[in-house]
């Protein structure tokens, strides 16, 4: 399915006849920066097939078209044949189960072997002209469904859902001891460690972050959990776990023993959306992956 030439048409209702085309575009949720590389990279906007710019006013029956400039394949960023478990793909949008051990895009440490190396090489052999959109992102050692916007703009249109708390992720986990039930919320401000790249803790300077979890079994030394972010600090799962004195199952970054299981037991297992074209609620869900299903079986003795 090749978007090379990716547009998108609108018809214009009474309600807006009259109105100049920019205006019309806007409450389309064509972004300024839209407009602006459709005029300077090789786009076009139409109504009724005659080539207009944004003073142009429009009337009832009109048809709009925008033709977006084609996107260029990531640079730098080398396609490679990894099989990828796609659970949902139409036009707009890609729906992916990432496994462990996987990052989401490449890294000093790990330059290969990406999420984002897959894609590019699913593109290139699909045909898909188009830069590798993330919206969704997962740390290397967590599992679980990850969403992939195929053009510029539907990413726009997915990260305005984001900010307003449309694209909703649960999370299952495996924390060590026994969390208090049944529900509970931890709200910590989370910031950098200041002796570390990559570890974060909660600090006073901090960015407000908010946790909701549920807990789903336990024995008396793990507890089986269901996780809602309500912010989307990094690893504020780990993070805030850690911090109330219950760190996940082998994630030794944040005090977590690797002795069950070699990385944090985290599972992203459900993804909810507003499709960005369609406006269909969309919802996928992902089994727990064997390493975790294995801990569980594995720690005799759970409740519920």
């Amino acid at each position: 399915m090749p978007n090379q030439n990716f547009s998108l048409t609108w018809s214009v209702f009474e309600e807006d006849s009259g109105s100049l085309l920019r205006d019309f575009l806007s409450k389309c949720d064509i972004s300024k920066r839209a407009l602006t590389d459709i005029k300077f990279k090789g786009g076009h906007i139409m109504v009724n097939d005659d080539i207009v710019t944004v003073r142009e006013r429009i009337e009832t029956g009109d048809i709009v078209t925008i033709i977006f400039p084609p996107e260029q394949s990531s640079e730098g960023l080398l396609p490679e044949p990894i099989p990828l478990n796609v659970r949902y793909e139409d036009e707009f949008v890609l729906v992916v189960a990432k496994p462990p051990s996987m990052n989401t895009i490449p890294s000093r440490e790990h330059p290969n072997g990406s999420l984002a190396n897959g894609l590019a090489g699913y593109y290139k052999k699909m045909g898909i002209q188009a830069t590798i959109h993330i919206v969704t992102r997962l740390d290397r050692d967590t599992s679980g469904l990850v969403l992939i916007a195929k053009h510029r703009h539907i990413h726009h249109l997915l990260s305005e859902q984001q900010k307003s708390g449309q694209v909703k992720r649960r999370y299952q986990a495996i924390a060590e001891g026994l969390v208090e039930g049944p529900k509970g919320e931890v709200v910590a401000p989370i910031g950098r460690k200041s002796t570390s790249i990559i570890e974060r803790e909660v600090r006073e300077d901090g960015r407000y972050a908010c946790t909701l979890y549920e807990v789903l079994a336990h024995t008396d030394t793990l507890t089986f959990l269901k996780l809602e972010l309500q912010t989307g600090r990094t690893h504020q799962i780990r993070v805030h776990m850690a911090h109330i004195g219950h760190p996940l199952a082998g994630d030794d970054l944040y005090g977590g023993n690797r002795r069950g299981i070699p990385r944090q037991a985290l599972h992203c297992f459900e993804l909810k959306f507003l499709h960005p074209l369609t406006k269909e609620m969309m919802l996928f869900q992902e089994e727990l992956p064997e390493d975790m299903t294995r801990l569980l079986e594995s720690s005799k003795g759970w409740d519920s």
